[in-house]
């Protein structure tokens, strides 16, 4: 089993940006030829906002680290899953506004656990 990375995405728009997600998922998979990478789940809706879960196979965030090469690096974020968050926000943001994406296991071992 491959290891994945677990987001929390807390949205608006759960269709305007689930799409928005998808798209640009589906675009690196082509770019670095994987398939069936990710896989998000239904939202729910609570305080206006929709939460959800995107799941993506760090092979993916692998290939498209040694693909990016240095400008990787310089992407903000200590960690590597930092580094794919920030990525994936800023191609997200110009599609869908008002979105927010957190490492899921960051989230439940936090000491508040609100999300």
């Amino acid at each position: 089993m491959e290891s994945r990375l677990n987001i929390n995405v807390s949205a608006i728009d759960y269709d305007k940006t689930s799409k928005a997600l998808t798209q640009q998922l589906r675009f690196l998979e082509e770019m670095v030829h994987g398939e069936d990478d990710f896989v998000m789940t239904d939202s729910e809706f609570a305080f206006g906002w929709h939460f959800f879960v995107l799941s993506v196979n760090r092979t993916l965030i692998q290939k498209l680290e040694s693909m990016m090469g240095d400008d990787f690096g310089k992407l903000k974020g200590k960690t590597t899953d930092k580094k794919f968050l920030t990525w994936l926000t800023n191609k997200v943001e110009k599609k869908s506004p008002r979105f927010k994406v957190a490492i899921k296991e960051e989230m439940e071992s936090s000491k508040f656990g609100i999300f």
